[in-house]
């Protein structure tokens, strides 16, 4: 993505200030394996420091964790994770804050800018990743209401999900305000009795799935996959409009469903240039939904650190990562 029009500017520049584990790219916060990076207090590696933005959807952190693994076990390199949200990532690619981003998900106005237009950044090639963004309701909701999948009928249901946040509307629940959404155009455009409401984050959207599920309560939501939660828990995906090339276009016109992004990963041009091996593997590196989700599950579900997570995928797995590494 997890796919999503980003909130810009000023606005993104305080989310990412405020709230937990944001970072501007100025002042960085890190994690996992962080370490100094060349110009900073401490020796550095002697192979070089590679900032990774870490956007906050756990799937992007499976992706970092053997990546960053990778690159400090094999090739010798110190990896500095910076926790940002998405285009407050890019920015960075500007003043050498940040030489990778592990997981875009579509983002074409950034590409322009970034890319296109101010020539900071490159594309690295796809992750592998197949991202859909759509809406969900609980498995339970379908086997008693059989037509809820179907956009139309969503006004007739309208009631079952008005909460004390969507007043007298049925309540849409989102995650993260960073993340790319087109739904509150969709639902003016599709003229839907609904108000979008945001959770916050990608744990708060998880929250609510499990509970909709464990305590049958009516949830219409914004979800994605990759994610390791379609493993225990059983959503259904609500059909919109059909998606046709260009129907987003103008995103206060969306009136059709999500498109499947094919993942791809972004970086720095002076890194493309300068990265060597570096480069070469975040380059190389390419993976399933299911690898993935094997690695995010263990760091959420099964109390294991990114690099713990990453041993065990890396340990199970040296037919694929070993066609990664630059010889």
């Amino acid at each position: 993505m997890r796919r999503i029009r980003l909130i810009t500017g000023a606005l993104l520049l305080a989310l990412a200030s405020t709230s937990c584990g944001g970072a501007t790219v100025d002042g960085g916060t890190s994690s996992g394996s962080a370490a100094p990076s060349a110009g900073a207090s401490g020796a550095a590696s002697p192979a070089g420091t590679v900032k990774i933005a870490i956007n906050p959807w756990v799937g992007y952190e499976a992706n970092a964790a053997v990546v960053a693994y990778l690159l400090e076990h094999e090739l010798g390199y110190k990896v500095e994770k910076k926790e940002l949200k998405e285009e407050i990532s890019w920015q960075g690619f500007a003043n050498g804050e940040v030489d990778v981003i592990l997981e875009n998900w579509g983002h074409e106005d950034l590409k322009k800018k970034y890319i296109e237009q101010d020539k900071v950044a490159v594309e690295a090639g796809p992750t592998g990743n197949k991202g859909v963004i759509g809406w969900y309701v609980p498995k339970w909701m379908v086997e008693k209401y059989p037509d809820i999948t179907d956009w139309r009928n969503l006004n007739k249901y309208a009631d079952l999900f008005k909460t004390s946040e969507s007043g007298d509307k049925g309540q849409l629940l989102d995650g993260d305000p960073s993340f790319v959404t087109n739904d509150e155009a969709l639902v003016k455009n599709l003229k839907l009795n609904f108000k979008v409401v945001y959770a916050g984050s990608e744990p708060a959207l998880i929250k609510a799935a499990q509970q909709a599920t464990a305590q049958r309560k009516p949830l219409l939501m914004y979800f994605y996959e990759p994610q390791w939660l379609f493993s225990q828990i059983e959503l259904v995906r609500v059909k919109l409009p059909e998606y046709t090339e260009g129907c987003d276009a103008d995103p206060k016109k969306v009136a059709c469903d999500y498109p499947q992004y094919d993942l791809d990963k972004i970086v720095s041009k002076r890194f493309a240039e300068t990265g060597g091996k570096a480069y070469q593997l975040v380059k190389n590196f390419q993976w399933t939904n299911d690898d993935q989700n094997q690695v995010a599950n263990d760091m959420v579900n099964n109390g294991m650190t990114p690099e713990q997570a990453a041993k065990k995928w890396v340990d199970a797995n040296p037919d694929k990562w070993k066609a990664w590494i630059p010889q």
